[in-house]
């Protein structure tokens, strides 16, 4: 694939892209937001089980 080739296909992918809409735009957020929710949960489940079986024994400031 040329230089030339792929700065065409990127200008015909920004010509037909186009901006979301107010709920699309919501819906986005509200997805991230639950998907990084999500992973703080896991790591503080991982965090209190690590704590569980390990004791007090984790490094503490």
């Amino acid at each position: 694939m040329g230089v030339r080739s792929f700065l065409s296909q990127c200008a015909r992918t920004l010509k037909l892209a186009v901006k979301p809409g107010r709920t699309e735009l919501w819906l986005s957020i509200k997805i991230s937001l639950l998907g990084i929710g999500a992973i703080g949960l896991i790591g503080f489940i991982i965090k209190l089980l690590s704590f569980a079986v390990g004791g007090a024994t984790a490094a503490t400031a």
